[in-house]
Parts: structure tokens; sequence; C-alpha cells
């Protein structure tokens, strides 16, 4: 009976012991999780708090009903989603934008990363970072402006250019064929520089014993980078492919909709703009709310298997 009591007793004080650690270590690291409060309270906010938007997907939204007076209508809004003949042309141009991203953008960083790590001066190394970080704080509508000014047919620099070395004006803006290939340089041009941010700090982390190991084996500067600068990096190249995936329908909205016009919508239009026509400026609510979340859960789909691969193949996951 007293072992009993003693059992109860301790199985009474471990919760106890447990919530008193617990304050314990909030008290004695209060400045840190102090500074943390504020990227908790961000997510909580802006990324957790409005899921409770997605019940919308289920429901025929009725401004006058509410938020939960209006009626459940199950998976209506996925059946009309599916039988839109737009859905296609939608599914068409976010996976071509998409790829885009993925094949010539993703890349991009990594390269540039490589070559920045080859300036031995420092003053110019961060003289370049600089230079290449500054794209990355202008608005996509200075960007957009930019590229009119640069492309337009009537005095733009690119068709002056053309003219000038014997060749005809191209109008690039009014081309659907000539859309893709300009939002992804526009990204690229844009992002590639901030991009090179983690890069740089993996590559920081090279131990230069390898280095001089490998050249005390004749190895020159591509055989040291091929040998040991991209195997040192590989883990981070492929975690960012993993979230970059996570994000692979989101083709931005900002860029696209000031880029998008009568004549290119055919292979421009993509969900995030249709989700602001259908949601914002013809008041579907639900129904551009299903089209978000089956944005939402084709990205989760594919974090999970790109996670699984990589781990498949020896590599370190997301999680």
């Amino acid at each position: 009976m007293n072992q009993s009591k003693g059992n109860l007793a301790i199985g009474i004080s471990a919760p106890i012991r447990k919530r008193t650690y617990f304050w314990g270590q909030i008290r004695r690291n209060k400045w840190l999780y102090g500074m943390l409060a504020p990227g908790v309270l961000y997510f909580l906010l802006f990324k957790y708090a409005p899921m409770w938007g997605l019940l919308l997907a289920f429901k025929d939204y009725q401004p006058f009903l509410g938020f939960f007076g209006s009626n459940w209508v199950g998976m209506k809004h996925f059946e009309r989603l599916f039988h839109d003949p737009a859905f296609w042309m939608l599914l068409r141009n976010t996976l071509v934008l998409a790829g885009y991203n993925i094949l010539f953008f993703f890349p991009a960083p990594i390269l540039l990363s490589l070559m920045i790590n080859e300036v031995r001066q420092d003053k110019l190394k961060r003289a370049i970072q600089t230079v290449i970080y500054i794209p990355h704080f202008v608005s996509w509508v200075v960007v957009v402006g930019i590229a009119y000014t640069f492309f337009t047919i009537d005095g733009g620099l690119v068709n002056e250019a053309i003219m000038a070395m014997g060749g005809e004006k191209i109008n690039f803006l009014a081309s659907a064929g000539w859309f893709r290939p300009m939002i992804t340089l526009e990204v690229i041009w844009k992002e590639t520089g901030w991009g090179t941010i983690i890069f740089l700090a993996a590559l920081a982390g090279v131990d230069p014993q390898l280095y001089e190991a490998a050249k005390m084996d004749g190895a020159g500067r591509l055989r040291q980078l091929w040998n040991v600068t991209l195997p040192a990096i590989r883990s981070t190249i492929v975690i960012l492919f993993i979230l970059r995936l996570g994000s692979f329908l989101d083709t931005g909205f900002e860029q696209i909709f000031l880029m998008l016009n009568p004549i290119n919508r055919e292979v421009g239009e993509v969900f995030d703009t249709y989700v602001y026509t259908a949601g914002i400026t013809q008041g579907q609510f639900s129904f551009s709310t299903a089209v978000g979340l089956f944005k939402s859960l084709v990205g989760f789909v594919l974090v999970i298997s790109s996670n699984w691969l990589a781990k498949r193949f020896g590599e370190e996951g997301v999680y």
C-alpha cells in the first residue's frame, strides 16, 4: 500500500516538475523568447488565424448571412472548378511559368553564389553583394514600369537597339510568345541577388582544409568546385528546392497582373490572377477560396513527396 502511494505521488509530481522546468526555462531565456514573440505573432495572425476562412470553400457565402450563417454546399465549388473550361488553361499557364522558375530561376542564385565565392578581394565581393541585393527591394510596380520603358515599341531602348542593328521592332509587351520569357527574366533580375544570401552563408562554412587537400591532389579550380564546393552545399540546395516546390503554383500575383493585357491573357492568366478576378471583382468569395485551397493542397503534396524522395536518396529533408 505504501508503494502504491509512492507511485501515485510520483505520478502527480511528474507533471508539476515538468511545468516548473518549462516556466524556469522561460524565465531564464526571457529575452530570447521576447525576440521570438514578433515572429510567432506574425504567423499566428497572418498564417494560422486566416485558415478559418477556408471554410468558405465549402459554403455558399452570402455577406448578409455572414460567415457562420451561410449554407454548406460541400464540394460544389471544387466540382465547378474542375469542370470549368478555364481550369485547364489556368493549370497549363501556372505549370509552365512555375516550370520556368524552377528551370531557370532556381539555379541562378546558386551559380551567382559560386561566382561571387571565387572573388578573392573582400571589398570587391561586398560591393558586388550590395549591388545585386538592391533589386529585391524594388516593388513589382517599379520593375514592370522599367520593363515597359525598355521594351515598349514606342521609343523603348531594346527596340531602338534592334532598329540600329538593322532589325525590325518587336512588340514584346503585346506578344503572347514573349510573355513567359519576360516574366522569368524579371524574376531572375529581381530575386537572384537576394537568393544568394543563404548559399553564400553555406559556402562560408566549407572547411578550407578541403580545398588545400584538393590542391595537393592536383585539382584545379573547376575540379575543386565540382568535388568540394557543390557537395558541401548540396543539402542546402535540396532543402531550398523542397521549399520552392511548396510554392510551386504560387507564381506571384502583382507581377503577372501588371503584365497582363487582352493579347497575352490566354498564356498569362494563372490561378493567382483568377482568384483576384473571381473573388474581388466578381464577388465569388466561396469559389475563389476553393481555387486557392486547391493550389495550397497541390503545394502541400509536392512538399511531402519531395521531402520523402530526398530522404530516400540519403539527403536531409525539411523534417
